[in-house]
């Protein structure tokens, strides 16, 4: 099958999704408003994205048929998850283009591979090593003076896959086992004073664009709250921006991405992890910008210039998280506040349900 052309996408043109939950869902309304069909891939039925976009293809990610009918339907593919299988992506890449690309996918699965790549490009981390054993951790805890982060390298989000030891008090007996004895990554517990990330739009034609950075707060491993101005200086604003700029160019990506860092007490910036698409903590661009993340992704993935990423408004973007969601009255009748649910029909523990965005007058001078 012949490869499409690179040329920007025309109106009426489609867009392939893999993944279906709400990632998906707003990156097809976005595409929607600026003329474009969507189709998504996803085993699970009557999905949230499904609920918006114009088709879906319903089938695992790795399905030979399902990729096969997808790659049919569509001028370009594009994904809304960082789990995608690598190789289905690489498949895709050989007849239409895939966006970001499949080695973003690659890079960003392995939390090893990760921390190399961001080192690679010159992003400081916290200390880490390989877990490969129950001895591996004991060994590694006592170099790091008997704190730090064991993960799983592959899969886990929001929390999942983790365990945290404050220091020497915490006994590590049984936790190699406990998180499945698989490939690990234990991360030096680092003093940070905030947690901020930066959403960065990179296009075809290898410009970049950043939204200002976002101050985050998570509790038991999910992001609860971004608040936009960050309260940082504009010395670690802009290193911020310079290290995702630099990642971006590194990958020769396509599209949004969000990367995380931690801000330690004297301005040091150490970059946690990366995510290849629209990033929770960029939800508040919908309500405080003209551009929001979801339509700067289809801006980049379809070949149009990328907007303006400035923000008209500062902004407190509220995860809705389980019964959060109960109290969409009294968000609804409060003023200058966004509110967007995802169209899940049961509510869960943990589960992200929508958001709100409260909007306030942006500030004149001081901290960005």
């Amino acid at each position: 099958m012949e490869r499409p052309t690179d040329a920007p996408l025309a109106p009426g043109a489609t867009i392939g999704i893999i993944g279906g939950g709400q990632l998906g869902r707003m990156l097809a309304m976005a595409a929607a408003r600026l003329g474009y069909r969507t189709v998504i891939l996803e085993p699970q039925s009557r999905c949230p994205a499904a609920q918006l976009a114009n088709d879906q293809v319903t089938g695992a990610y790795d399905d030979p048929q399902a990729l096969a009918e997808l790659a049919g339907r569509c001028d370009v593919v594009t994904y809304e998850f960082e789990n995608v299988p690598v190789q289905a992506a690489a498949t895709l890449d050989e007849t239409l283009p895939v966006f970001p690309p499949p080695k973003a996918l690659q890079v960003s699965q392995d939390r090893l591979a990760e921390k190399d790549f961001l080192n690679e490009c010159g992003i400081a981390t916290a200390p880490y090593t390989a877990i490969d054993s129950q001895q591996d951790l004991e060994k590694a805890l006592a170099g790091f003076g008997g704190g730090g982060v064991l993960k799983t390298r592959r899969l886990g989000y929001d929390g999942k896959g983790q365990k945290v030891f404050s220091g020497p008090r915490d006994d590590p007996a049984g936790a190699f086992e406990e998180l499945g004895a698989v490939p690990m990554i234990l991360e030096g517990l680092v003093p940070f004073e905030k947690e901020i990330s930066v959403i960065a739009a990179r296009g075809r034609c290898a410009n970049v664009a950043t939204y200002d950075p976002a101050h985050n707060e998570h509790r038991e491993g999910i992001l609860r709250r971004s608040v936009v101005p960050a309260g940082i200086s504009r010395d670690v604003q802009a290193r911020a921006r310079e290290a995702a700029e630099a990642l971006l160019d590194r990958l020769a990506y396509v599209g949004v991405a969000g990367i995380e860092f931690f801000v330690l007490a004297d301005g040091t910036l150490l970059a946690n992890e990366f995510a290849p698409r629209v990033h929770n903590s960029g939800h508040w661009t919908e309500a405080a910008c003209a551009i929001s993340q979801f339509e700067q992704h289809i801006r980049a993935v379809a070949g149009l210039p990328l907007g303006n990423c400035e923000r008209h408004s500062d902004c407190e973007m509220l995860n809705l998280i389980g019964d959060d969601v109960e109290a969409l009255r009294s968000y609804l009748e409060e003023p200058a506040t966004f509110v967007h649910l995802y169209g899940k029909a049961e509510t869960r523990p943990g589960r992200k349900m929508g958001h709100v965005t409260r909007i306030t007058p942006k500030r004149r001078g001081g901290r960005p």
